[in-house]
């Protein structure tokens, strides 16, 4: 059953939090922010940051929008610098980078598609450029496709899925851990659905269990360099992803569902940035291999 009303108020957040949400879709796939209605909600504007990650360099794959647009802003709040690796989404980004540059911080821009090698590489090789050390790599980014059988997903999507939302993730890590020292954290995306499985994303799902394992192996091999492993794994988010994957009917019920959140609600960006926050503080410095679970409650009923 979908909620009756528009809105939901959230008690530390001026602008309400809507529910449902107009049907819309997208053709190209990670999506664009500034054409989604309404705009995700990015930032806690009442949050005002303690200093946390004074002085620290971020990069953040994905950061141009979505969950990655709010983690640079909950960054930057905390005093780190920040490089935005994305695809193609020009528009967004820039406006991430001026928001940021807003909030008192540096914020590098570097377009390239990741599935290369080569440009996890040029990433680095911008950031030390740039800022001269890295201390906190997210990787955030990811593609889902949906198909109602197994028998409809093809070799070819096969592929683009895990070179985009698994390969990548290695070549992210390769390329910035030389620079890495005791007490840098690496953060990784996963989702609810490497916990809880989804019908119609079975490569995705398969990808985002694929980081699960990487998430807890990685924290094990570098735990003895004093570098932190961990990921989140958010349940449904309202982002660009949402509307370039779903049908416009399928968005306008987007998370509404009890039986797959007991929220009733999608979430907003701005509430999964702050797990991040947490990761790459010294507030879980006694934390490898685990995995928060921001998701409207879905894990612990499932």
């Amino acid at each position: 059953m979908i909620p009756m009303y528009p809105y939901i108020k959230h008690e530390t957040k001026c602008k309400e939090i809507p529910v449902p949400f107009p049907p819309q879709h997208q053709y190209s796939q990670p999506g664009m922010e500034y054409l989604m209605e309404p705009s995700p909600i990015s930032e806690n504007i009442e949050t005002r940051g303690s200093g946390k990650l004074q002085d620290r360099v971020a990069i953040i794959t994905g950061g141009d929008s979505g969950i990655g647009r709010a983690v640079a802003y909950a960054f930057a709040k905390e005093g780190a610098d920040i490089v935005i690796a994305y695809l193609n989404e020009h528009r967004d980004a820039q406006e991430t980078k001026e928001h940021v540059e807003k909030l008192g911080r540096k914020c590098l821009l570097i377009s390239g598609d990741l599935k290369k090698e080569s440009v996890s590489k040029e990433i680095v090789r911008q950031a030390i450029h740039c800022f001269g050390k890295i201390d906190i790599l997210v990787n955030n980014h990811a593609v889902q496709f949906l198909q109602k059988s197994i028998l409809d997903l093809s070799a070819e999507q096969l592929d683009l899925t895990f070179r985009t939302n698994v390969y990548s993730y290695f070549y992210m890590i390769k390329a910035a851990l030389p620079y890495l020292k005791p007490g840098s954290s690496i953060i990784n995306t996963t989702s609810v659905t490497a916990y809880r499985g989804s019908p119609e994303l079975l490569d995705y799902s398969a990808t985002k269990g694929a980081i699960v394992s990487l998430t807890r192996s990685l924290s094990l091999n570098l735990v003895e360099r004093g570098i932190r492993v961990n990921g989140v794994a958010p349940g449904p988010i309202w982002t660009p992803l949402i509307p370039a994957s779903y049908s416009a009917r399928e968005v306008e019920t987007f998370g509404t569902y009890t039986s797959q959140v007991p929220m009733m609600r999608a979430g907003q960006p701005f509430e999964v940035a702050t797990s991040y926050v947490f990761l790459a503080s010294d507030d879980a410095s006694y934390m490898s291999g685990q995995i928060l679970h921001p998701d409207g409650g879905t894990i612990v009923n499932s």
